[in-house]
């Protein structure tokens, strides 16, 4: 099994064959290995996933401190499944997937609020004549004399939306591996920028990391080195020429002094 993370874009189309295909793109940011659990230490086989980026002021200090320099992750799933050699810090890669591959999308569904049997259960209502005036969009009867209460998954209005919902077989048309987009064919589950699972059958490729110090280190470095390197016959700033014409003034100044003195 293979999964990755994204967050769903837009919809739009692309040619193929000659046809328009109408897909959905998914933006994939680094996901990054956070954990790996194993039945000696967890008692099942798991790896945990982070990716997205967060402000460090609204990480909580255990959620730091089990990152551990890896990042500041807005997003963090566990998944069942059994993966040799993989440790903290690989990357899962896009290339993990490929064109014409069967995937599953799961994603939160759009919140619709509170809605009526009409849109929430797709009731028909009452007929729109013969006196039913404002009753055309009513439930009707919720049950009978006999029990004396609502039966349980009486189907009423309510709360709409908001749900995990998966959408199986759908196709990736097309992956955009510089821009890390995968273009699937049809609707993904949720709005604009909601967190999305993609998962198929497959083997899933992983990359080695780079933790978030070691990169810090890295970029330290390249500053001293090019600290060093740098030449004595530089520019000189605005600063640096004023003190210096300063400098010089100074001693002209004392040397028309002292040749007056000798004269005296």
């Amino acid at each position: 099994m293979k999964f990755i993370i994204g967050k769903k874009q837009e919809m739009t189309q692309v040619w193929r064959n000659e046809k328009v295909v109408a897909v959905t793109k998914v933006k994939i940011d680094p996901c990054v290995v956070v954990q790996v659990k194993s039945e000696k230490t967890d008692g099942y086989k798991a790896i945990q996933v982070g990716t997205g980026t967060k402000k460090e002021k609204n990480i909580k200090k255990p959620q730091k401190g089990h990152m551990k320099n890896l990042g500041n992750f807005a997003k963090l799933k566990e998944f069942r499944i059994e993966i040799d050699n993989v440790k903290k810090g690989d990357v899962i890669s896009i290339d993990s997937f490929a064109s014409g591959d069967n995937v599953q999308a799961t994603g939160i569904s759009k919140g619709k609020g509170f809605q009526g049997v009409v849109r929430r259960h797709g009731f028909a209502g009452a007929i729109k004549t013969h006196g039913t005036k404002d009753q055309v969009r009513m439930s009707g009867s919720v049950g009978s004399t006999g029990p004396a209460h609502v039966l349980k998954g009486m189907r009423m209005g309510g709360r709409m939306g908001g749900d995990q919902v998966t959408i199986k077989n759908l196709e990736v048309v097309e992956i955009d591996t510089a821009n890390n987009l995968l273009y699937i064919k049809g609707a993904v589950p949720g709005g604009v920028n909601g967190w999305v699972i993609i998962a198929g059958e497959g083997e899933m490729k992983f990359t080695e990391g780079k933790s978030v110090e070691g990169v810090e280190k890295i970029e330290a470095k390249a500053v001293e080195s090019t600290e060093e390197n740098v030449s004595s016959d530089s520019p000189k700033t605005k600063e640096e020429n004023i003190e210096e014409v300063v400098i010089e003034a100074d001693k002209k100044r004392q040397e028309k002094e002292s040749g007056n003195s000798e004269t005296k």
